[in-house]
């Protein structure tokens, strides 16, 4: 499945500016930043429900909103890139 993950979290704080750093390395761990706060991921059911549950420990849900959305396996149809920045290939082949 693919999901993409949008995050809004307060940085009035040290803690919330930590919060951010962690909220952005669970999604890295799944998958490719593609805005500052977005990010693109090709899950398993249960690695979506693993982020899921990581994200939730690590926000602060009085002042912190993550928004996540299931585009399903039919994911192509629904994402269209426009602008700058070639678009991520989620299946291409990754240099590291």
């Amino acid at each position: 499945m693919y999901v993409l993950i949008a995050y809004d979290v307060s940085t009035m704080t040290p803690a919330g500016k930590k919060r951010l750093r962690h909220v952005a390395k669970a999604c890295l761990d799944y998958g490719q930043r593609v805005q500052n706060s977005v990010f693109e991921c090709k899950v398993t059911p249960a690695q979506e429900a693993d982020l899921r549950s990581r994200l939730m420990k690590i926000m602060d849900s009085r002042v912190d909103s993550i928004r996540i959305y299931n585009l399903g396996s039919n994911w192509q149809r629904r994402v269209e890139h426009l602008g700058t920045k070639c678009p991520y290939d989620i299946d291409g082949t990754l240099i590291v």
